[in-house]
């Protein structure tokens, strides 16, 4: 109650403004939040119709209640049908090895001097182009798939400003019919 009035006076009586007031500190109040320990979650699937494409993903909370309510399910849901849809190659950003992030970068400069780009603007094209490799493999970098405007990471940290408990995507697996991981020998 006192926080809906000091942001109503904060918004000098704005009942909409008063509204972004309160929305924003929830996502502060959700990146204070994001350091404690999500220990409890569920297991989340998603079948494409057709059963040609599926999905497992393990989205964490810090309580078993909260992994039962309705927001929490409808949000891993949306997140393992964002799998299906967008096939990210890692959860997070940090989690890109340095080798595949060398590689990359080898890619994109050698394509921004093919293309005739002056030398000293070859630096600033690449640091864009691995902004854009990030979001395209990168699950917590992509645009959302239900509100290509905000990302996923932003639709986690709503999440976690509504529930009041820290929420984290551990990992996922993607399933496509016909698709094969080939296991490395020993030796190869």
């Amino acid at each position: 109650m006192m926080e809906c009035k000091s942001a109503l006076v904060e918004a000098k009586g704005d009942l909409g403004e008063a509204e972004v007031v309160l929305r924003k500190k929830g996502i502060a109040s959700a990146a204070k939040k994001s350091g404690r320990a999500a220990k409890q979650g569920v297991i989340g699937t998603y079948i494409h119709p057709g059963a040609q494409l599926g999905v497992l993903i393990e989205v964490n909370c810090e309580s078993d209640f909260v992994a039962r309510t309705e927001d929490f399910q409808a949000l891993v849901h949306d997140l393992a049908m964002q799998v299906a849809a967008a096939d990210p190659q890692f959860v997070r950003k940090e989690e890109v090895t340095q080798a595949v992030l060398d590689k990359e970068r080898d890619i994109q400069r050698a394509r921004a001097l093919a293309e005739g780009k002056p030398e000293k603007m070859v630096d600033k094209i690449v640091d864009g182009r691995m902004a854009k490799y990030y979001e395209e493999v990168c699950l917590y970098e992509q645009p959302f798939i239900k509100e290509n405007t905000t990302t996923i990471a932003d639709v986690i940290k709503a999440k976690i400003a509504k529930l009041g408990e820290n929420i984290s995507v551990s990992r996922f697996v993607r399933f496509k019919v016909g698709d094969t991981v080939h296991a490395e020998t020993p030796g190869e």
